[in-house]
């Protein structure tokens, strides 16, 4: 189904209604921006997705309403995680704080639904079926607007001050704009994943072997999503006898508890697999446009922030775009680099596997470190209004007009 475009302007049009896509529009639409958030895919559709919540994200959600949507969606408290070294066994509860107890894991079903509901609600129009295929320019190059096509291969032209792509990691107004990337590494790891019931774990796991990792995360449904993540030329060399036999390899290999609670359980539906991508910055915005999620900045997804990353960089580049002058713009892209600087090279040594069981401690100590100052910053959103920004511009139009 394609939805329609009713109007032939719009202060700021999103390519992508996921998290980051749908997060930025509700932001924008609350403080009377007119949005328009454009999405190929089919409302409500699943994607790929660690499903983890981390606690900055929560209370991003906790603060702009959404997450009473999401408890109310049957979504699993998670109140401890439990970190497996070999043999070695470390339990974390999950502290009470900001009014907070608990994690979240939503099914992308849910999560992505309540977000782009919330962002209807706030104003922003939201056309499923349809996907910008153009960029409209003006005799400087400065972005002016999209050419938007559906389904039914109409292709509508709509004008707008600022075009945002959070499109993912193959994102077509990266391409289309030609982006650079400013900053990569050099490791990926690639990742089987299932949902299974009644597995009897309470919270989070996570599991590491030298050369693998597994994680075990509760949500919708009674169901745990599994997933067994491998060095890429494992993967491609595995895979050649089946997802199943490499997925339950990998099991055996770092968790014989697990691996007999997965086979216990039955056998879920499908499997489900991601070759892996090195992680990468591109520059995150320029004259008319920005990225944002995994359109600007993918961080590989063992660490499971990657939502988390999402939700907290729409934030901030609502933030910016609100500010409507260019300098803000410019300063959500060179302060991004500064915010996940830490986060990313850590993640990119836990991607090698090139560790053993202290050394992927340490790096949990220092994810720990990177994660608690990023969460300090979120804290600080909400320190304004609601919806963590400072007063309104006079008119909507003031906010996007200067860039």
């Amino acid at each position: 189904m394609t939805d329609q475009i009713n109007e032939t302007r719009y202060d700021v049009i999103i390519a992508g209604a996921r998290c980051a896509g749908a997060s930025t529009a509700l932001l924008l639409a609350r403080e009377g921006l007119r949005v328009l958030v454009v999405d190929p895919a089919a409302r409500g559709s699943d994607t790929l997705s660690t499903h983890a919540l981390m606690r900055g994200a929560v209370l991003q959600l906790h603060r702009w309403g959404v997450l009473e949507g999401i408890r109310s969606a049957g979504t699993p408290e998670i109140r401890s995680t439990t970190f497996h070294y070999g043999d070695e066994v470390i339990t974390i509860p999950i502290k009470a704080r900001d009014g907070l107890d608990a994690l979240f894991a939503p099914r992308r079903t849910v999560l992505d639904a309540a977000l782009v509901a919330a962002a209807s609600a706030a104003g922003a129009e939201i056309a499923h079926g349809r996907a910008v295929s153009g960029l409209v320019t003006d005799d400087r190059g400065r972005v002016i607007g999209a050419r938007v096509s559906g389904s039914d291969r109409e292709t509508v032209t709509v004008k707008a001050d600022l075009v945002i792509g959070a499109d993912g990691i193959n994102s077509r107004v990266a391409r289309l704009l030609n982006v650079p990337v400013t900053h990569s590494v050099p490791h990926a790891t690639a990742s089987i994943y299932g949902y299974w019931k009644d597995l009897g774990l309470e919270g989070n796991h996570w599991y590491y072997e030298r050369g693998a990792a597994v994680g075990a995360i509760p949500t919708n449904g009674g169901e745990t999503c599994v997933f067994a993540s491998v060095p890429p030329a494992r993967f491609e060399a595995g895979r050649r006898n089946g997802l199943q036999d490499l997925y339950s390899d990998v099991l055996r290999e770092v968790s014989g508890g697990l691996a007999r609670r997965v086979s216990d359980s039955g056998g879920p539906g499908k499997l489900r697999a991601f070759a892996g991508v090195p992680g990468f910055l591109r520059q995150g915005a320029g004259p008319g446009w920005a990225l944002v999620g995994d359109a600007g900045y993918f961080r590989d997804p063992l660490t499971a922030h990657g939502i988390s990353d999402a939700l907290r960089e729409a934030e901030f580049l609502a933030r910016s775009v609100l500010d409507g002058r260019e300098e803000a713009l410019l300063a959500y892209d060179e302060g991004r680099y500064e915010r996940v600087r830490g986060f990313f090279e850590v993640t990119d040594r836990i991607a090698s596997f090139d560790w053993d069981m202290d050394e992927i401690k340490d790096y949990h100590m220092i994810l720990a470190k990177e994660m608690n100052a990023l969460i300090e910053l979120q804290r600080r959103f909400g320190e304004r209004t609601t919806c963590g920004f400072a007063a309104a511009p006079p008119t909507a139009a003031a906010a996007v007009g200067g860039m």
